[in-house]
């Protein structure tokens, strides 16, 4: 007898009954027998291609999700995605493609998983916005799904130094300083990278794979094993099998994803010195579910949560690093134990978090992770702002920082390119506040990251002497006084468009303020003087996204989310 009620599943849609024989038709012509079309069928889905390292191992992991998938009684159906990988992207107009790609993850997830009525998702994701992208999808849906996470990249060695990618991003700063010489920065990018894998820093990939365990989404541990480790594949298997008991039991995402499983998740982010685009995504996944949890929510959490985890880009180890010291698991113990997460919340082994974290122990001889009684800050190592230069809020990553408060003078730029040439030329002098706007959700369009400017000005050894804020964002491998997300945009005519060069900024990361010290009657001259800028995107996706996309604080999404649906996917009659 089944586990498994096909009458009660979207996939009885289209495999059920006389009038289906054609679409049955199709499945006899791609092998399955009678028996298969029978069972629930699950969309495996992972975002592999050959743009880049992070996503070139996920197609093998797929094979290993879809072998559980079968063991448990389901039949599973493979499909790909897009992505965009920023660190191909960044640096160019390239770059205004990667935001827009997690709202295309999961629209183009979204579209394949009704129009063929699939009844639970397995989703695999390797690079920054494809892991929001695909866990957006589970809880718009709301189909049981599983997510699991590719892998991060093994360090690279330089000069018997672990690297990362960002020490090249450094290293073309300290190149146009004359601090690298040619040979050096060619030795350093052919041995960064050593293989498969996203960014093995603490940056968004590795940030938002912490967070599909804190909220439940992911098989506990899943998200440490390095891409090239061949346990990520029973990892996978295990997700496939497991994707099946949440279907015997109408376990689904948005029975796991609670507001208290939003705080877990931003819970992990401030614990791990985290990337500052979690603020960005953790709103826009709770979007789907009709939960309201906005940048300010997400920076209360950031603020009363202390930072634990000693990760790069502000701390010392990579990903593998943590996984090898007890993974995400032990640093949810510690936050459990000290009452920073809540314990009852549901996760996709069916069992709660507590549950999941009973057996877990603290390893005393590792260096990673910090006991409570001796956190790298009693703070989160991310940080919201809010002031009269941001009213919608901005955020930061303090993880490593020494210096939390800054004043100086502005210095304007209306594009990241406009900076970049300031920054290479060494125009940018210690004391200066860089600011770059029209890099916003709509003013760009796309909210590009800013990585080649930042680690320019931290390769020209002004990391922590001169300041950035934006109305776009920062890659989860910035480092210093950077701040982003800034709201109202510049294209909304929020008072960064008013900024002059020469005003005065004054930034208090302990008190999470961010000032423009001009008068209002000043500041409402300006704006009656102020219009809003034109782009080139004038058809396109680009174009699109422009018109239909919403604001940082509440994640830069595309549409009304759950609160405006009038049915569930999951849940859809004939």
């Amino acid at each position: 007898m089944t586990r498994f009620d096909k009458s009660k599943l979207p996939s009885r849609h289209a495999t059920v009954g006389p009038a289906r024989a054609p679409h049955r038709a199709f499945y006899y012509a791609m092998g399955l027998k009678e028996a298969d079309i029978e069972k629930p069928f699950v969309g495996v889905v992972s975002c592999w291609n050959e743009a880049a390292p992070c996503n070139i191992a996920l197609m093998r992991q797929a094979q290993a999700a879809k072998a559980g998938v079968s063991a448990a009684g389901g039949t599973p159906r493979e499909f790909c995605t897009i992505t965009v990988t920023d660190g191909i992207a960044m640096g160019h107009e390239g770059m205004k493609s990667s935001l827009i790609s997690r709202e295309v993850i999961a629209d183009s997830c979204e579209l394949t998983m009704r129009g063929h009525c699939y009844d639970a998702m397995v989703g695999i994701a390797g690079c920054d916005k494809s892991l929001p992208g695909l866990m957006m999808a589970m809880l718009r849906l709301n189909v049981p799904s599983v997510f699991m996470y590719g892998g991060s990249i093994k360090p690279g060695c330089f000069k018997g130094k672990d690297v990362t990618i960002l020490d090249v991003f450094e290293g073309v700063g300290e190149h146009r300083a004359g601090k690298l010489s040619d040979g050096d920065l060619h030795e350093l990018e052919t041995h960064a990278c050593p293989g498969a894998g996203a960014c093995g820093g603490q940056f968004t990939a590795n940030t938002m794979a912490c967070v599909s365990e804190a909220i439940g989404l992911s098989l506990p541990y899943a998200s440490g094993a390095p891409a090239e480790m061949l346990e990520r594949d029973d990892f996978a298997r295990q997700s496939g099998e497991a994707v099946m008991e949440l279907i015997a039991r109408n376990i689904r995402p948005r029975d796991i994803c609670t507001r208290k499983a939003f705080e877990n998740a931003a819970a992990i982010v401030a614990a791990t010195g985290g990337s500052t685009n979690a603020a960005l995504h953790l709103p826009a996944m709770a979007n789907e579910c009709g939960i309201a949890f906005d940048l300010f929510d997400v920076a209360e959490i950031f603020r009363r949560t202390p930072y634990l985890a000693d990760l790069k880009p502000g701390g010392r180890f990579v990903a593998k690093d943590m996984f090898e010291a007890g993974g995400v698991p032990m640093l949810l113990k510690v936050l459990l134990d000290g009452g920073y997460i809540h314990g009852d919340c549901m996760t996709v082994t069916g069992k709660t978090m507590a549950e999941n974290l009973a057996g877990v122990t603290f390893n005393a001889k590792q260096e990673v992770v910090r006991p409570l009684s001796n956190p790298l800050s009693p703070e989160g190592g991310v940080v919201g702002l809010k002031g009269s230069l941001a009213p919608q809020g901005g955020i930061v990553k303090v993880a490593g920082m020494k210096r939390l408060q800054f004043r100086g003078p502005a210095r304007c730029f209306d594009c990241e390119e406009d900076a970049f040439a300031a920054v290479d030329a060494r125009k940018i002098k210690a004391g200066d506040v860089i600011i770059i706007r029209y890099e916003g959700p709509k003013g760009g369009p796309g909210m590009r990251e800013m990585l080649s400017t930042t680690s320019a000005i931290y390769g020209q050894g002004l990391g922590e002497s001169v300041a950035l804020i934006t109305d776009g964002r920062f890659s989860g491998a910035t480092r210093g006084f950077c701040i982003g997300h800034v709201g109202p945009e510049a294209q909304a005519g929020g008072p960064i468009a008013l900024v002059k060069d020469g005003d005065m900024i004054a930034i208090d990361a302990e008190k999470g303020t961010l000032d423009l010290e001009v008068s209002k009657d000043e500041l409402a001259r300006r704006h009656a003087a102020w219009a809003p800028r034109k782009h080139m995107y004038t058809s396109g996706t680009l174009w699109k996204y422009a018109q239909l996309v919403g604001d940082a604080r509440h994640g830069a999404v595309t549409h009304g989310g759950a609160r405006a649906e009038s049915h569930v996917y999951a849940d859809i009659e004939g």
